[in-house]
Order: structure tokens, then C-alpha cells, then sequence
């Protein structure tokens, strides 16, 4: 059972997320958290093994609390999933600590196959950012 934290601003993409990982075998919802502070107080009780985080939002970016959360729990896999997308966000993200990265509007099985990669102790970057350095 891989063990997943969504860190999410929108209350209705963490709904969506949430319904989405609760119907799919293999994986258990183990906390949502609005914004960075709260993915990392989250983090501390709940010992995720998957940490599904978006990068814009309010009190700490998603930058700044994948760096702190791999910093402190280095068994924590952090997997990007933003609306912000490019080289920069992905350079910013993998230098962070992230070990993959998911656009937002990729489709529900894109989702679960990259936080299984990531519960695997693999890496999800989509293809395109094999060019990033």
C-alpha cells in the first residue's frame, strides 16, 4: 500500500484528487494539506511515502516545502503536480528534491502510474524534461 499526502490550495482539486486515489487499489490517502506548513506538520504525524505537491500556494510555496520535507524526511518522495509548467518550475522543482513532476489536466491514469513509479522508488518526469538541466 503505498501511502499518500496531497498538498493542495483548491479545495476542489484535493476533493477531486482524494476521490480519485480512495477508488484505486494499492493506494491510501494518509493526509491533504492546504499549503506547505501544513504538508510539513502533516509529514511529521503521518509519515507518507508519496507526497503529492502543488507548487503555488499560500504561507510556503511547494518549492520551499519539498526542500524542507526531503531535507527532514529524505523517505519522503515529493511528486510535483502543477498548473505551472516549464523549465524553470521543473529545474526549481528537481533541485528541491522532487522525484517527479505531473502537470495538472493530465489524465486520472497518468496520475496513479506516476505515484506508483514514485511509491516504487522510481522517478516520474515526463519525457520532455529529460532535456531540463
Amino acid at each position: 500500500m503505498i501511502r499518500v499526502l496531497v498538498v493542495d490550495d483548491h479545495q476542489t482539486v484535493r476533493a477531486a484528487v482524494l476521490q480519485l486515489l480512495a477508488s484505486t487499489d494499492g493506494l491510501s490517502v494518509v493526509g491533504e494539506a492546504r499549503d506547505g506548513r501544513q504538508a510539513l506538520e502533516l509529514a511529521e504525524l503521518v509519515a507518507p511515502d508519496v507526497v503529492l505537491m502543488d507548487l503555488t500556494m499560500p504561507n510556503m510555496s511547494g518549492i520551499e516545502a519539498t526542500r524542507r520535507l526531503t531535507g527532514e524526511h529524505p523517505e519522503a518522495r515529493v511528486l510535483i503536480f502543477s498548473a505551472a509548467v516549464g523549465r524553470d518550475v521543473v529545474r526549481a522543482a528537481r533541485e528541491a528534491g522532487a522525484v517527479g513532476f505531473l502537470p495538472k489536466g493530465s489524465r486520472e491514469a497518468k496520475l496513479i502510474r506516476a505515484i506508483r513509479e514514485v511509491g516504487a522508488g522510481r522517478s516520474a518526469w515526463p519525457t520532455w524534461v529529460k532535456h531540463v538541466r
